[in-house]
């Protein structure tokens, strides 16, 4: 097929850079979110002929800048040779820019001239010293300390990285960070070099995720400025660098950051990486590496309990009421569905409330229980999937040595109407079972049973930290 008078065959390498991007962001952000938002999203070729990924929606290009647009960078900077520019619009802003109309989603011209890159952080100059690194490149403005929310599970990592974001003497060197994809390790490592920064202008801050590191150093060697990228890389005060169990298994790369954590630190320099796990857990990163991670500090994050779940949720509220206009908030019993629902990741917690707010806009204010239920729905098919309310009363009857038969059963003492109770509410938060469903899997019971024991748990929760921990790891054993 023939667009603008190129043919399929010149816009293959692109169509192939982004066909690799969506295989990786599928598997990472879930069917659910891939599918709302990204499945739409198409390469385009903007006027001056770059390369611009086009939304249908602003909604949808805010979602993407905000949740995923970091990832999709390194994903392009990593699988893309030519090392070409890409920008995100929605199809509004590219059209008024003069951009031309694909024929259908994921077509695109490519043009005759690669375009110039900025990802890269060390660029090959055409002549004179070798090009400086963007202090702020792939920073995002919105990971800093005033959004971050501390709580019992994260409250020592934040502490370090305040204390090393302020340039204080007696610093543990190196700092690492892990925890699972979604704790907070990204937003902490921003926040820190943004500080970092704020407090010391003078001073050379550097951040960049592993794979940057990856895909620079092996520039740099293509174009034989490897001298540059050390040096440049060598002369920061506090280099951060991001998800550094990605540099596992490629050897010349270890190496390099081997040598540039061992130069930073035997000039006094800070170094903080983050990773999904602790240094001893990272086996297919070199010894030696791994050995000087785990001679450092090493912070582990920890998953948000419900009440950090739900600070989260209402200072994001509040920042993207504050963004569109209006006054961000929700009810209650929304907020609670999410935080109780949500467990595995904060990243997982935001995305499910942007989710209610681009669908519902500032109405989320008034958003019934049942509705933003409605609204979730896709994302809530692959628990129901996985979680039944037989899995649900098994694990009840086991965590309060009760006999299944006893949660169906018509007796009415306290020791079994509780976990009883309990049981329902885990069936209406983790399914999507109707309440009458729920009902009559409970020993035949009316709906009218469920709504007082979904009601009645709500209440004691509030009041009652025992029952809030007993919940938090019924969910958690549940959902694996």
């Amino acid at each position: 097929m023939n667009t603008g008078g190129q043919s399929m065959t010149s816009s293959a390498p692109a169509i192939s850079v982004w066909g690799k991007a969506c295989l990786a962001l599928r598997r990472e952000l879930g069917e659910a979110d891939f599918g709302s938002w990204l499945a739409q999203a198409a390469l385009r070729e903007g006027p001056d002929g770059d390369l611009v990924l086009v939304t249908p929606t602003g909604v949808a290009r805010d979602w993407i800048r905000r949740n995923a647009w970091r990832r999709i960078s390194e994903l392009w900077a990593a699988n893309d040779p030519d090392g070409r520019r890409l920008d995100l619009k929605s199809r509004m802003e590219f059209e008024a820019g003069g951009g031309r109309p694909a024929a259908s989603a994921g077509q695109v011209i490519e043009t005759a001239e690669p375009v110039s890159s900025d990802v890269p952080m060390v660029s090959p100059p055409t002549a004179g010293p070798a090009a400086r690194p963007q202090r702020n490149a792939g920073l995002q403005e919105r990971f800093n300390f005033d959004t971050f929310v501390p709580g019992p599970s994260n409250e020592f990592a934040h502490a370090v990285a305040k204390r090393v974001a302020s340039w204080a003497d007696g610093h543990f060197n190196p700092v690492v960070f892990h925890g699972p994809y979604g704790f907070g390790k990204t937003h902490l490592l921003n926040a820190m070099a943004w500080e970092a920064m704020r407090n010391a202008p003078d001073k050379r801050v550097v951040y960049l995720t592993a794979e940057r590191f990856l895909s620079t150093f092996v520039r740099a060697v293509m174009d034989r400025q490897t001298a540059a990228f050390k040096e440049e890389l060598r002369a920061a005060d506090l280099l951060l660098i991001d998800d550094v169990h990605f540099v596992g298994g490629k050897q010349s790369t270890q190496e390099e950051l081997f040598h540039t954590l061992t130069a930073l630190m035997e000039d006094g320099r800070r170094v903080v990486f983050s990773a999904d796990r602790p240094p001893s857990g990272l086996t297919e990163v070199d010894a030696r590496l791994r050995s000087h991670l785990s001679a450092g500090l090493v912070c582990g994050l920890e998953p948000a309990d419900g009440a950090l779940r739900l600070g989260i949720l209402e200072r994001k509220l509040d920042t993207l009421g504050r963004q569109a206009g209006f006054q961000g908030t929700a009810r209650p019993e929304v907020l609670q569905f999410l935080s109780d629902r949500f467990t595995d990741s904060v990243r997982e917690l935001e995305g499910a409330l942007n989710t209610l707010i681009a669908r519902a806009g500032e109405d989320v204010r008034t958003l019934s229980l049942d509705e933003a239920q409605n609204i979730l729905r896709p994302h809530l098919r692959g628990a129901e999937k996985r979680v039944t309310v037989d899995d649900i009363q098994k694990a009840v009857a086991e965590h309060y040595s009760l006999r299944q038969a006893d949660l169906l059963s018509e007796r009415r003492n306290r020791a079994i109407a509780r976990p009883r109770q309990a049981a329902m509410w885990l069936a209406k938060q983790l399914t999507t079972r109707s309440l009458p469903d729920i009902g009559r899997r409970f020993g035949g019971r009316d709906h009218t049973t469920v709504i007082h024991a979904v009601r009645r748990i709500d209440e004691l929760k509030a009041a009652d930290p025992v029952l809030t921990r007993d919940l938090e790891t019924l969910v958690r054993k549940l959902r694996g």
